[in-house]
């Protein structure tokens, strides 16, 4: 018993000290096993239960549909980044125009969900590449930010999940990804610091020169006013 203890409560400093297992997010070997419909009709018991253990009537006109819409709202959006699926394509084009310099999307909103608590993971995020002979369109920037973001996640392993998907699919190690995020479970629970925000990022191929890094820096530093 001594052991369970100690070991739950190790748990519980994990999950306030923000720490990821790997970079991959850890998904069982039968995780595709229920389709999507049978996902949600699962879940939607489980929440209901929750829901009745906390002492809620579920007969109230206000809280009847609430099981149903948590589990259509786990599998279909904010956990939708689980399925392989919905992975956005990520068509690459000749750099025909031969443009060197560094290429940033700056400012991608972001939505995600902390793994250790289930509360929101609000933020930006700034990707940057330098192409070596492939270019990828800009809105495919935005989806796969959104698609690694749509599961419950540590933003250390989101920054490292769209630097990987972008250098694979561009086919240079030339990417960056800095993420500006607030995280409820710090702002809304525990701490309750309303005013903090998390800035984590990953660096590959140029991108490790200081200069390089700089210039990236710079360019997401500029107000875009329209």
């Amino acid at each position: 018993m001594k052991i369970d203890s100690t070991t739950n409560e190790e748990y519980d400093d994990i999950g306030d000290n923000h720490i990821a297992s790997s970079e991959d997010t850890p998904m069982r070997e039968d995780a595709f096993a229920l389709n999507d419909e049978e996902k949600i009709q699962k879940i939607k018991g489980s929440v209901k239960e929750i829901l009745q253990t906390l002492g809620l009537d579920l007969e109230d006109d206000s809280l009847k549909g609430t099981p149903k819409r948590v589990a259509k709202m786990f599998v279909n959006e904010i956990f939708g980044g689980l399925n392989p699926e919905k992975k956005p394509k990520a068509s690459t084009f000749d750099n025909k125009y031969k443009y060197g310099e560094m290429l940033v999307e700056k400012n991608i909103t972001l939505y995600s969900t902390c793994e250790h608590h289930l509360l929101p993971i609000v933020g930006r995020a700034h990707v940057a590449y330098i192409s070596n002979g492939s270019v990828v369109g800009l809105s495919k920037m935005n989806r796969i930010v959104d698609y690694y973001a749509k599961r419950p996640q540590v933003q250390e392993r989101l920054n490292i999940q769209i630097v990987r998907e972008l250098q694979k699919a561009l086919g240079t190690e030339d990417v960056a990804c800095i993420i500006d995020a607030k995280h409820l479970c710090v702002n809304s629970r525990g701490i309750r610091d309303i005013e903090s925000s998390t800035v984590t990022a990953e660096y590959g191929g140029k991108f490790k020169e200081k200069a390089v890094r700089q210039e990236f820096l710079n360019f997401i530093k500029l107000e875009t006013n329209f």
